[in-house]
């Protein structure tokens, strides 16, 4: 078979959001190699460089070309997200004056049904040491339908977790708040089954907080919202309970979650609250 007198190299690949999250990973990673086809995409982009150690060990690394798109999309995301923000630090600043600690921007990791999980990104064998149980059980009933070969891990982010400020562990109440400005947003959101699932396997309520249109109107009605997960419209600096979210005992956080939590600072303490201080 000969080959063409002239080879035309295929054009650089569309940049998406997948290939950001990979940039982002690699940047805050040690830059172990995937090797998959996005991997590969990033890589003929000129986005990553491959290293060799001393030791014969291959590593990724950003190259400059990588760091400006990163930074591009940081920029674009950060101007994107300032209303859906602004919204997270009120209600962050709410569950304080409510006598709670709230974490903005948590990432927490989570065994679901691998079921669930079509289309959603996991975290494979090399990402995460075996362990004989998960660090954070799934729901009863979805505990006794699926064995453990049946899990997977995936992260989860939810935009506030909370927790009581209490000394007895059972007492700790941890709550997962998911914060929508944008209708679209919201409705590709409830299009994810195992996001949500994520959530409620992780705390003990989940609640949609919901903010209004250009023309005051809320996004979306409360009976939209899947019937597990509570519903809050802001209304001015209010949060306004359209449906109570329903609620589970949670006994005890796992380990894995204490040292999230340790490693991450709280939204910062109410101004007034000097005598918390004592």
């Amino acid at each position: 078979m000969s080959l063409p007198d002239t080879f035309n190299p295929p054009a650089r690949p569309a940049i998406t959001r997948r290939h950001h999250q990979r940039l982002r990973e690699v940047y805050r990673s040690a830059g172990w190699p995937c090797a998959d086809m996005l991997e590969v995409e990033l890589l003929a982009a000129g986005l990553l460089e491959r290293r060799c150690s001393p030791e014969g060990f291959e590593t990724l690394r950003l190259t400059d070309a990588g760091i400006q798109v990163l930074a591009q999309a940081h920029a674009g995301n950060r101007a994107a997200r300032s209303p859906h923000e602004a919204l997270v630090a009120q209600v962050a600043k709410t569950l304080g004056h409510a006598g709670r600690l709230a974490w903005r921007g948590l990432t927490l990791r989570v065994a679901l049904p691998r079921d669930l999980l079509a289309g959603e990104p996991v975290l494979d064998a090399a990402q995460v040491v075996s362990e004989p149980h998960p660090l954070w059980p799934a729901e009863p009933a979805v505990e006794m339908a699926h064995s453990a070969s049946d899990r997977a891990w995936c992260m989860a982010m939810p935009d506030v977790f909370s927790i009581r400020r209490s000394s007895v562990e059972a007492y700790l109440e941890p709550v997962v708040h998911e914060i929508k400005v944008s209708r679209a947003d919201l409705l590709g959101d409830l299009k994810r089954p195992a996001k949500r699932a994520a959530y409620l396997a992780m705390a003990g309520a989940c609640w949609y907080v919901l903010g209004r249109d250009a023309k005051g109107r809320p996004i979306a009605e409360a009976d939209e919202v899947p019937a597990e997960c509570g519903v809050m419209i802001v209304s001015g600096h209010q949060l306004e309970v359209a449906r109570p979210a329903p609620r589970r005992a949670v006994e005890r956080l796992p380990l894995q979650v204490w040292m999230s939590l340790a490693q991450a600072a709280p939204a910062g303490r109410p101004a007034d609250d000097a005598q918390g201080w004592l």
